[in-house]
């Protein structure tokens, strides 16, 4: 149920500064109504109403909660990705680096999450694990959307969600859309690249494939650029994103390696060898392979 969030009068600086004053300094302790400001604008007690875990086993919480986090993160990262994507086509590469530096952080924040699902004994896995049933992480529709912003478009990893009305069309959508890459890509031939026309204009709903003149495109970025040009930092900004999610699955993989062993996943994959398979894949490949023109 939404609430109406109780006037307060408190939408100027000045006016915080009366209410501190009339407090001394103090937090406001009373409000009116049946609920607080914070609670309404975070929609709290409805957030902290979401956790159902199954089995009544105390561990279950930990890797229940930990899931909903990456959720909202997984969101934050796909927003912030969508929004680098515009400020490049607007040509604004320095919004666009300031963007990506705190997708860095998010992502960040998203591999320190394992920290807390690899305290997890295999045990305490095992108490709960059967009441997953075939779920699996995997089956994510926001992280799915996250590859696919970012450039790994895999057609098929979207059927999951054929079934799911509104889910179906948000995949399908970021499946069909322009990755953060391809924006770069772009906004390099903009600037004076090489770039094949058939690397432009393509079917993004489509894996692109790595080209030897993108490649070279980001080496003389690096060679002609350097920490006071723009491009230069757009590259090292998307790097930095690239290698925090490397780092993400890796540490994925060893978290799984370390609670489940060798045992399949969930969601019928093979689990840690499916997994070190996936570590192999890079983001915006042209960017890794252009160092070694360096």
């Amino acid at each position: 149920m939404t609430r109406t969030p109780p006037d307060l009068g408190l939408g100027s600086n000045a006016q915080r500064q009366e209410l501190a004053a009339a407090t001394e300094g103090c937090p406001v302790l009373d409000f009116p109504g049946t609920s607080t400001p914070y609670i309404d604008y975070q929609s709290i007690d409805v957030l902290l109403s979401l956790q159902h875990p199954r089995s009544g086993h105390p561990s279950e919480l930990t890797f229940y909660v930990l899931g909903q986090v990456k959720e909202l993160l997984f969101k934050l990262v796909y927003e912030e990705l969508v929004r680098v994507r515009a400020l490049l086509d607007g040509d604004d590469v320095p919004g666009s680096v300031w963007a990506l530096r705190r997708t860095r952080r998010v992502v960040e924040l998203l591999v320190s999450s394992w920290d807390v699902l690899g305290t997890l004994a295999p045990t305490e896995f095992n108490a709960f694990r059967d009441h997953l049933g075939r779920a699996s992480g995997f089956q994510s529709y926001t992280y799915r959307m996250v590859e696919y912003v970012l450039g790994n478009k895999v057609e098929a990893l979207a059927r999951p969600h054929r079934n799911v009305p509104h889910v179906h069309e948000q995949v399908q959508r970021a499946l069909r859309e322009p990755s953060v890459y391809d924006a770069a890509v772009a906004l390099l031939a903009r600037r004076g690249a090489r770039v094949p026309r058939d690397v432009l204009d393509r079917d993004f709903a489509q894996q692109a494939q790595p080209h030897p003149d993108v490649e070279r495109a980001w080496a003389d970025v690096y060679r002609d650029g350097g920490p006071a040009d723009e491009v230069f930092l757009l590259a090292e900004a998307l790097m930095d994103v690239a290698e925090a999610v490397c780092r993400w699955r890796s540490v994925h993989l060893l978290v799984v390696e370390r609670v489940i062993g060798t045992k399949p996943g969930t969601g019928g994959t093979t689990g840690v060898s499916w997994l070190r398979r996936i570590t192999e894949h890079r983001f915006f490949p042209e960017l890794w392979t252009a160092r070694g023109l360096l």
